[in-house]
């Protein structure tokens, strides 16, 4: 009974991967940016990884919630050793980019915007890239957040891409996509708010 559970278990995951795997790439070709290979791997798999709520979410008097990127950043600052500091960035950078992505709705409701979230990101991969790469076995991982770091914007806008249907709602829902416009500047959000009929001006900002 516990192997049968297992592998449905294994199934299931396999076929999230699966289905992040084709909605990313869709949404790289779309957009026309050219990430390394690496990367698209630990995103595919970093949305695996949160797709589990557990993985997403800690226990509090409050209830389930996820926990602010302050404390992370607090927990990293008051770290004991290099290891333990990584990992607080990490889990920082990746929270920060999953969240920007996927639940910039629930950002509305927040005391900090969706900028926020993407400096505190895009500052805790560069922390990890530029000031610790020499502490990964795996060289092509610093590499990776060095590409997350530089291209932050970016990634949350193929993981904005891939949450988003195709038409919008209402008008709130264009107000909103402003709004986010006016924060971040994406060139994906840029594109969104023409195809709906809003008029903006030409982004001054490259794809790499």
């Amino acid at each position: 009974m516990s192997h049968s559970v297992d592998n449905a278990n294994l199934i299931t995951n396999l076929n999230v991967n699966e289905y992040f795997n084709d909605a990313i790439h869709d949404a790289i070709s779309h957009q026309h940016i050219y990430p390394k290979d690496e990367t698209v791997v630990y995103i595919v798999n970093l949305l695996t990884y949160f797709s589990l709520s557990e993985n997403m979410y800690e226990d509090s008097l409050e209830g389930r919630s996820s926990k602010p990127l302050a404390l992370m950043f607090k927990d990293a600052t008051e770290a004991n050793s290099n290891e333990e500091r990584n990992a607080h960035l990490r889990k920082l950078g990746d929270t920060a980019l999953v969240t920007s992505g996927f639940f910039a709705g629930s950002l509305e409701r927040s005391a900090v915007g969706i900028d926020y979230f993407i400096s505190m990101g895009g500052g805790a991969y560069s922390s990890l890239a530029e000031n610790n790469s020499r502490a990964f076995k795996d060289k092509g991982l610093a590499e990776v957040f060095s590409d997350l770091a530089g291209h932050f914007l970016n990634y949350v806008d193929v993981l904005t891409e891939v949450r988003e249907s195709n038409e919008l709602t209402d008008d709130r829902d264009v107000l909103c996509l402003y709004e986010s416009w006016l924060k971040t500047g994406s060139e994906y959000t840029r594109k969104r708010l023409q195809e709906n009929g809003v008029l903006t001006f030409p982004s001054s900002k490259n794809k790499h």
